[in-house]
């Protein structure tokens, strides 16, 4: 590999680092921000969009800068078609954080109604998964990357559940619908959170080894249960 190559291709893995650290916190603003009722930290989430959106335009520059000037190939082609499809859903992980943060702003104000939902837990979950995504990849570390895999399930598992808890809700409380609609909402963006996690997660398997583990997620789960590891099959 020649030097200008290897020069270009640790400054284009310096700038998807940057991009996952502040993704990752626009995610954790944004819950705290549900959380609190905090609509300054929500505001503050929507502003950096703009950046988060500059930054992809950026990357994906550079990739096609790259593969026109020096014709990669094997491990380097990989990696710039890994950072192309990571950055992708790095961007598609900030307007969720975005939406997640403007739902804040909506019920900060609102009263609260009953509810059994744990957005403390799946939340939790759904940050770890994309924590530990980007982890992977700072690492190249496809064992972190499959643990990631793993656990999707669980988050799907949540946000399926909250659509019963909300129509009970509902039924019970009808002047809370707002509130319990705007719940799934979140929910939603926080189990669409977790499948983004999941595609860095198996991107990192393709860079790493060259294997596409897209649709073959049956080899992260616990043989005839049905779900992950560590996942309790449904009673």
């Amino acid at each position: 590999m020649s030097v200008h190559l290897r020069r270009a291709i640790e400054q284009l893995k310096e700038q998807t680092l940057a991009l996952s650290a502040t993704v990752e916190e626009a995610v954790w603003l944004a819950v705290r921000a549900v959380q609190e009722h905090d609509t300054a930290l929500a505001r503050s989430v929507i502003a950096g969009d703009r950046d988060v959106d500059e930054r992809e335009v950026r990357i994906e520059e550079e990739c096609l800068k790259i593969l026109a000037l020096h014709q990669p190939v094997a491990g380097d082609l990989r990696f710039l078609v890994t950072v192309l499809k990571i950055t992708n859903d790095l961007e598609r992980i900030g307007d969720l954080a975005v939406n997640i943060a403007e739902r804040a702003i909506h019920l900060a104000n609102r009263e609260e109604a009953p509810t059994t939902f744990d957005f403390v837990g799946m939340a939790t979950r759904t940050q770890e998964m994309l924590h530990t995504a980007l982890d992977a990849l700072v690492n190249t570390d496809p064992l972190r990357a499959r643990d990631v895999c793993a656990m999707d399930d669980e988050v799907d598992a949540a946000n399926r559940g909250m659509y019963g808890q909300v129509q009970a809700g509902i039924r019970e409380h009808p002047r809370h619908t707002d509130f319990y609609l705007q719940q799934l909402s979140i929910s939603r963006h926080l189990e669409r959170i977790a499948d983004h996690a999941t595609n860095i997660a198996e991107d990192v398997i393709y860079m790493s080894e060259g294997r596409v583990v897209r649709h073959h997620v049956e080899e992260f789960r616990v043989p005839g249960s049905g779900a992950a590891p560590g996942t309790p099959a449904a009673g």
